[in-house]
């Protein structure tokens, strides 16, 4: 069984970097695009409208898996630092200062500099595309 789920590992990677990223890359709608609709939405040049056009563009490079190392390792500092900033102040625990999307994003992001973007991705395609010319 064991040897099974192994070979699911990369596809299970590139489900991981495509899932992960479509949420944040939603955050994005959201703050830039105002979709879905918002109660509020951040004024245009602010700190957290600029976050927002970088989980846009960035979000959308990881989620369809285009120069994903780099782009994830911006995304998992954009988190940390939106961690550190507007949650980390509140208390310690991120279940009490509303901070545990952030941190989980950021350790994603992170493992994704490590792991690429996987089979089902852009890269890849490239990667293949090289080999064969």
């Amino acid at each position: 069984m064991l040897s099974s789920i192994h070979l699911l590992q990369p596809h299970l990677l590139s489900l991981l970097r495509i899932i992960s990223s479509l949420v944040l890359f939603s955050y994005g709608t959201q703050k830039i695009l105002h979709f879905p609709a918002a109660a509020s939405v951040p004024p245009m040049g602010s700190l957290s409208w600029i976050a927002g056009l970088i989980e846009l563009t960035l979000g959308f490079l990881v989620l369809v898996g285009f120069q994903t190392r780099i782009a994830a390792f911006v995304l998992s500092g954009l988190m940390a630092f939106a961690y550190f900033i507007g949650h980390a102040g509140k208390s310690f625990y991120p279940t009490q200062n509303g901070g545990v999307a952030a941190i989980l994003f950021c350790f994603v992001f992170l493992y994704l500099v490590a792991a690429g973007a996987g089979p089902l991705s852009v890269d890849s395609l490239m990667k293949r595309n090289r080999a064969a010319a």
